[in-house]
Order: C-alpha cells, then sequence, then structure tokens
C-alpha cells in the first residue's frame, strides 16, 4: 500500500483519472449549489424538501427523507421495521455494509441482530434465505453486490428473494447506495426495481458525485418516524441545504449519463478480457462497475502505479484489495466522468503497466 501521503501527493500532480469523476475539485462543487438555493431549517423546507420530493418521484414511493449518512438511515429504518414487527432479527449477506464496516452498530446501538447468510463470495439467493428458520424482522438486499464486484441477482431471482421475505412476514428493505447503476444494468426504470421494497436507501456521493447524503423513500408514516430518529441521533442540522443542494444539481447532471458509464464499463472489459494477467469480476459487467484481479505482487502493483503517475499523469488506484493469493490483487473500477475520458485500449495499457507486463 502506498502511503496516504505520498498517494495524495501524486494523485494531486495527475490530470488524468482512471476511475470514478475523479478528485473531488472544491469549485466544481460550489458551483454544483445554484445561487437561487432556497436553504432549509433543520432539515424542513427548501432545497431538502425539493430534493426529497424528487427522490420518492424517481423511485415510486409515497414519500422520502435526507439523511447525512448511509450508516444512520439503514440502522433507523431497520429498527423501524424491527419494532412494526416484534422481531429482531435482520438478514443480510455477510458482505453487506452493515456486517462489515460498522462496528456492530446494528446491536450495540439499535438493539437488532444482525444474522449474514449464505457465501460471502457468492450472491445472496433463495436456497440461502430458505435455510433460516427464524422468523425475520427485515431482509436487507444490496443491489448491486459492491464487495462482489457489482454483480446482482437475475430479475427473476429478485423478485423470488423479495416473494420470500414477504411470505415470513418480514420488511423489505433495499440498500440502494448504488441503485443508479443496478437499474440501468437491469434495463429498468428506477421505481420499477424500487417497486418490490418496503424502503429504499440510496447515495449521492458515490456514482452521483455529490456533497455526504442520502434518502430513505418508503411510505409516509415510516419517513414521518424516520425524521424524529434522525433528530434524536444528531442528524438534523440547523441547514442540510448545501449537501442536498449538490444531489439535486448532479443527480439531473449523471443519471442521463448512466447508459453511458455501463457501455463503457461493457466496452474496456472486452478489452481487458483478452489480457493475461487479467480477469474481471463480473464477466460482462452488470453495471457500471467492475472488479479486477491482476496476476501482481503487491510490490509491482504499487511501482506501476508511481510510474503512471509520475510518468503518464494518469492516477489510477493508491491500493489494492489482498485475495487469498499474495500474487493476485483486486481492485475496483468504477465507470464516471474521468473513465469516459480514457479509450478502452488506454485502460488495458495502463493495466499491463500495473501488472508489469
Amino acid at each position: 500500500m502506498i502511503p496516504e501521503d505520498e498517494a495524495r501527493r501524486l494523485q494531486h500532480q495527475c490530470d488524468r483519472h482512471l476511475t470514478g469523476h475523479g478528485p473531488v475539485d472544491v469549485a466544481a462543487m460550489l458551483a454544483a449549489i445554484p445561487a437561487h438555493t432556497v436553504v432549509d431549517r433543520y432539515g424542513d423546507g427548501g432545497v431538502v424538501a425539493d430534493l426529497e420530493a424528487e427522490i420518492a418521484s424517481l423511485l415510486g414511493k409515497p414519500a422520502a427523507v435526507f439523511l447525512p449518512t448511509g450508516t444512520m438511515a439503514q440502522q433507523l429504518t431497520l429498527r423501524l421495521h424491527a419494532e412494526r414487527r416484534g422481531r429482531r432479527t435482520v438478514l443480510y449477506h455477510p458482505m453487506c455494509h452493515l456486517e462489515q464496516h460498522e462496528g456492530r452498530a446494528l446491536e450495540r446501538l439499535q438493539g437488532l441482530v444482525g444474522r449474514p447468510v449464505g457465501d460471502a463470495n457468492r450472491l445472496l439467493d433463495l436456497d440461502a434465505l430458505r435455510s433460516v428458520a427464524e422468523p425475520p424482522a427485515a431482509v436487507l438486499i444490496e443491489l448491486p453486490q459492491r464487495d462482489l464486484g457489482g454483480v446482482q441477482p437475475a430479475w427473476d431471482d429478485l423478485a423470488a428473494q423479495v416473494g420470500w421475505a414477504r411470505d415470513k412476514g418480514a420488511a423489505v428493505h433495499l440498500d440502494g447506495a448504488r441503485l443508479w447503476e443496478s437499474a440501468t444494468g437491469y434495463g429498468r426504470p428506477l421505481a420499477e426495481v424500487a417497486a418490490g421494497f418496503d424502503s429504499v436507501y440510496v447515495s449521492f456521493y458515490k456514482l452521483i458525485g455529490a456533497l455526504p447524503g442520502c434518502c430513505v423513500a418508503g411510505e409516509a408514516q415510516l419517513v414521518a418516524e424516520l425524521r424524529e430518529w434522525r433528530q434524536r441521533m444528531g442528524g438534523t442540522q440547523f441547514g442540510l441545504w448545501p449537501n442536498a443542494a449538490t444531489a439535486l444539481t448532479l443527480l439531473h447532471e449523471r443519471l442521463p449519463k448512466l447508459p453511458a458509464y455501463l457501455s463503457h464499463a461493457r466496452a474496456i472489459a472486452d478489452v481487458l478480457r483478452e489480457m493475461d494477467g487479467v480477469a474481471v469480476v463480473p464477466d460482462p459487467p452488470q453495471t457500471s462497475m467492475m472488479h479486477l484481479l491482476l496476476s501482481a505482487p503487491a510490490e509491482t502493483l504499487e511501482a506501476g502505479i508511481r510510474a503512471l503517475a509520475t510518468e503518464q499523469s494518469l492516477w489510477t488506484w493508491s491500493r489494492a484489495m489482498t485475495t487469498i493469493d499474495p500474487a493476485v490483487q483486486r481492485v475496483e473500477l468504477s465507470v464516471g466522468d474521468a473513465t469516459l475520458a480514457l479509450d478502452p485500449p488506454d485502460v488495458a495499457k495502463a493495466i499491463c503497466t500495473l501488472i508489469g507486463s
């Protein structure tokens, strides 16, 4: 892993970037707040209300509420679903964000029990859910499954999982941090993907590239209770308008680009799959993100990262994810505006440098 201070310096000197939209440009981010923006007061009114109405409409839900973080949003949503049903267990994939990145907060803060279901290296499926005997409060489904490379279940399989949860009397919650990519991958409108779920969480700082923040959409009573819990948990700041304004602006700018992101991801995969020492996961990409398995020791990869940054002004990654094989590194390639500026053969040349071939 390249030291953080060195990685920051190398990235700053690059004018091309392989993943996402490139680094945050402060001037551009501030420019995403229109001069006529109407501010909210403690989350009420103004651009926050406009964003909430937009998300509710896009997802086909009665209401939506803006929250500062996805961690807060999903925990509180699952808490409310559990309280309604008098149950405590939430089922989810082993690589779910709640399981991997939140320090057992679901248990320690909300009094719920998180139960991972299925194989960590495979998608959640109906057989795994059927293996659970206890009645769950909720089933959380992540679309797409980010830690598996952006893979998602076939449409009929997704419907079957939702149907199983309903038959068990459980709520069905969608971790849709990347729902924008998911819906494009399915070739279906956002509202159609969201329709089967009792609640839907979407993020604005990932593919959308806005300031931090998210929304949860669902039925009106659930959303009203989430507003109260947002205040209890310290999430109702005096003004949420800067974050909401960037989200609304960049939603309008980037949602129309989603088909181009997906097409470019698949074009890149078409080139990379022909290379020795590179595996695309999943292949072909199901959304505008993918993981690459690179056959190279970590030292070779780091040398390639430095060479691309200093010699070609191209920033790739500061680190890779380890795998069971020390000679194979895993990296995540999420296609955004910066990636669109690179032709697939240029991406392949960069990968060749990274693996030392």
